[in-house]
């Protein structure tokens, strides 16, 4: 026996198991990283993420099939290979998610409400503003509260807010989540506080954990239907690894994938792949739901950060500011607030969320990728996405050879619910722009343009214009019911032993709000199920 605990993965969730599975000493845990290290100049500098979105290096570059609902586009996903996963790449925003998600959880799976996971999430943190009922202190996860050297103009867009009907929330972690304000970021010392970095590194010094990078897992092994271990390349050598209980954590595209290359999946699709059917669970990689997100845009009448983050004297001064002070546009995430809103009073909770960008970017030409190069004007863009779409898509093996990308059916907007809400949506976004504190500075708005103002004009824009603000879940989803998860309760895949699923693609339902937090408490929350079980 190689180890204890194998994790397939070091992203948001299997760097918190390794921390937490290793952390008594009595068990030997090992990681297989596809990916290589994090210690690359942009992973750390925080507003160096731009960089990362198109880099093969650090990000597994998948791409959908082309979607009726983008108008044919292929949308592009990026996702962490590196560790610390996706939380290596991803823009920092801290959120946990509406408490009324968790309820939804607790109801499909027994274990995973509001009152149990809280209480993980409060272990874990270490926010900046101290510990209440909601947030917690002294865990291994700082979080910054984000309250300086924000843009002047995160004031105005707040009381604009306001002034549209929604109130200032200082804490979309706390009581109330609905509202506008600051956003929380996995940020510290001026430097991404990934969850490698938080919880992973800290751990690599113990000497009953070991960390192998560049370990690309092809599937995991059987004797008859229980996992005794893993098979995996490395520096061009097929190696296996043995263990006692195999933990996939490589996330909602990864993990499905994963699965199905070791014969647990639709059995048809399997069968025609040419791999031995271990399990016929046609749940693997299907249920998989996704935020999608688009950007208004205005030409702003006062500086924005385009202006210093364009120009070479610009981009000489901001680096300056960062390397002496770690201050300045770079130790930030470029969404520096935004909020949650309804779209209807009838709702109970919010279904939108807000994103505020004291910059904007240029827009590629058909069939080129974004250079998330500033405008060459000042220039300032507010986004949206939806929080509870009810559009699913599906993971499939292309092939049965783990180096190919699965195929991705992202089916966004293809609910007549979705269209409508995000229709409402982007009118209120506009709404937001037309208050007093907020017009008094806009010139005039570029995307899509005043032109654009019919129902028909708004909803061809944002097919067009839409795309994955990067939260894929719930393709391995885990579940009270047989007939439509892949888990149960404690993250064990249904039919097999020895083998579990602890990422965000095990969530029942995707919650409202970035992904990051939740996975990362699916980790916490995950490793004590398995240590109670190993009692």
């Amino acid at each position: 026996m190689d180890a204890d605990y194998i994790i397939v993965g070091s992203g948001s969730a299997g760097s918190v198991l390794a921390n937490r599975l290793s952390e008594s000493g009595k068990h030997r845990v090992v990681v297989l990283e596809a990916g290589g290290t994090d210690r690359r100049f942009y992973v750390h500098l925080p507003l160096g993420y731009g960089k990362l979105f198109y880099d093969p290096k650090v990000n597994w570059m998948y791409s959908t099939q082309p979607d009726p609902g983008l108008a044919g586009s292929a949308d592009h996903w990026p996702r962490g290979k590196i560790l610390g996963g996706s939380s290596s790449i991803n823009a920092m925003v801290y959120i946990r998610g509406n408490r009324a998600d968790y309820d939804e959880w607790g109801q499909a799976a027994p274990g995973w409400g509001w009152d149990q996971v809280l209480p993980a999430f409060r272990a874990m943190e270490d926010n900046e503003a101290g510990s209440d009922d909601y947030r917690g202190a002294g865990g291994p996860l700082f979080i910054s509260e984000n309250r300086r050297g924000l843009h002047w103009l995160v004031e105005d867009y707040i009381a604009a807010a306001g002034e549209a009907g929604l109130p200032y929330t200082p804490d979309f972690n706390g009581q109330t989540q609905e509202g506008a304000g600051n956003y929380q970021m996995t940020i510290k010392g001026g430097r991404r506080n990934s969850a490698a970095r938080a919880f992973l590194r800290p751990a690599m010094k113990r000497k009953n954990l070991q960390v192998i990078t560049k370990a690309m897992v092809t599937r995991v092994l059987f004797e008859g239907t229980k996992a005794v271990g893993v098979e995996y390349q490395r520096g061009g050598e097929t190696l296996q690894l043995k263990g006692a209980e195999v933990i996939l954590a490589g996330g909602a595209i990864n993990s499905p994938q994963l699965l199905q290359l070791s014969g647990i999946g639709p059995a048809g699709l399997l069968q025609d792949m040419g791999v031995p059917v271990v399990v016929d669970n046609p749940n693997v990689g299907d249920h998989l739901n996704d935020h999608q997100g688009i950007n208004y845009t205005w030409r702003m009448k006062v500086a924005t950060y385009n202006g210093i983050l364009r120009p070479w004297w610009g981009k000489a001064w901001v680096a300056a500011h960062y390397a002496l002070l770690r201050g300045g546009p770079l130790a930030k995430s470029i969404n520096h607030a935004g909020g949650f809103f309804r779209t209807s009073p009838d709702l109970t909770r919010p279904n939108m969320q807000l994103y505020f960008q004291a910059f904007s970017t240029l827009l590629p030409k058909p069939g080129e990728r974004p250079l998330l190069t500033p405008d060459p004007f000042q220039g300032l863009s507010i986004g949206l996405s939806n929080c509870r779409p009810t559009s699913r898509g599906n993971i499939r093996l292309q092939s049965p050879d783990p180096f190919q990308h699965p195929t991705i059916v992202a089916n966004a907007f293809s609910t007549q619910h979705d269209v409508d809400e995000m229709l409402l949506a982007v009118k209120f976004l506009r709404k937001i722009a037309s208050q007093p504190s907020f017009s008094r500075w806009i010139e005039e708005e570029l995307r899509p343009g005043p032109q654009m103002h019919s129902d028909d004009d708004l909803i061809a824009d944002f097919r067009a214009r839409s795309g994955t603000v990067y939260h894929p879940s719930c393709t391995c989803r885990m579940g009270a019911d047989p007939a439509t998860s892949v888990l149960d309760a404690r993250l064990r895949v249904r039919g097999v032993q020895g083998l579990r699923v602890c990422d965000a693609s095990a969530f029942p339902n995707l919650i409202a709000g970035n992904t990051n937090a939740p996975a990362m408490m699916m980790g916490w929350r995950g490793a004590e199920l398995i240590l109670e079980d190993a009692r």
